[in-house]
């Protein structure tokens, strides 16, 4: 009979399981700026708030900074003539004289202006945009002969400045007999925009080439595939650009001067000019500045029209890159 020895090896004891406490107050941070990879979570808070704090302050005194000349320019529009050069400077008229945008109608042809610059402005961009956004569609998805040349010829365009081709066009709608017309300002924009045809390229190339393909064997056009497919997916850029292009226009100066002479064809941004030339003299600083208030209102309105499909534009752009 075998007899079998007592187990005398000693029984290890598991440790005792670490029992729940308080968490911990220091943890790892990676990206601390003090270097210290144990900084303390209330710590790193406050300097958290701080720094939205400061960056709240200086965004509001940036923007304050940037709406100043136009609150300056609206409250000008509605003093006197001597309440004008008042020191202190007043930023609350008084009195608040609002009939400087009554007399500003009968002080010059300022409603033949504005729609003269409204002709011009809605014209070239919207017909501009369009012919912008089929070409940029053509250059970033169609196969066409010679077509990365053609581009990097418009994109060689764009260093051309204005005052170098300014005399050959001007003798160019000379012998057309557009000259004192608003055709010399309308026709250029009509075939696009070098710079937005540009842009709308760049966004249009993030577009995959499997939708364009699939639509083509269900037997879709260019232009169906365009108007269908295309444009609805590039409205953000365009409502951008858009924006962009009709401020350049609408606040365009050296076109409308080389062309038009007549009072009745001059757009707005002339007639204000003549209106500086005429008051400025008078010290009736506050017509003139009600006929600028009166020019800026079509851009803001534009601006507030189109703000959504901007801010959709620069947060899908930035998505994307």
């Amino acid at each position: 009979m075998t007899i079998t020895a007592p187990d005398t090896r000693a029984t290890v004891v598991p440790e005792a399981a670490e029992q729940p406490g308080p968490k911990k107050l220091f943890r790892k941070a990676p990206g601390d700026p003090t270097g210290n990879s144990s900084a303390p979570v209330g710590m790193r808070s406050r300097s958290y708030r701080s720094m939205n704090v400061i960056l709240t302050i200086a965004l509001a005194i940036g923007g304050i900074a940037m709406i100043a000349p136009l609150l300056w320019t609206f409250s000008t529009s509605l003093k006197t003539r001597e309440a004008v050069f008042a020191l202190p400077p007043q930023w609350i008229p008084d009195p608040v004289v609002w009939e400087n945008y009554v007399r500003v109608w009968s002080a010059g042809p300022l409603a033949s202006g504005i729609l003269n610059s409204v002709i011009v402005s809605v014209s070239v961009t919207v017909v501009g945009t369009i012919t912008s956004a089929i070409a940029a569609f053509a250059f970033a998805k169609m196969r066409l002969p010679f077509k990365n040349v053609v581009f990097l010829s418009l994109l060689v365009a764009i260093m051309i400045p204005f005052p170098t081709i300014m005399i050959p066009q001007f003798k160019m709608f000379g012998d057309a007999g557009l000259v004192d017309t608003l055709w010399p300002l309308i026709l250029p924009g009509l075939f696009g925009n070098i710079v937005m045809i540009f842009f709308l390229k760049q966004y249009l190339d993030s577009v995959p080439d499997s939708i364009i393909e699939a639509a083509k064997l269900d037997g879709a056009g260019y232009l169906r595939i365009f108007f269908t497919l295309i444009f609805p997916a590039i409205r953000p850029a365009i409502a951008a650009q858009f924006i962009l292009w009709f401020m350049a226009v609408w606040n365009d100066y050296l076109a409308p001067i080389i062309y038009l002479n007549s009072p009745e064809k001059q757009t707005l941004q002339l007639v204000i000019a003549s209106f500086n030339a005429t008051y400025a003299s008078q010290t009736d600083y506050p017509l003139i500045m009600a006929a600028s208030f009166i020019a800026l209102i079509p851009v803001l309105v534009v601006f507030i029209v189109f703000q959504r499909q901007i801010i959709e534009s620069v947060a899908l752009t930035g998505a994307k890159g």
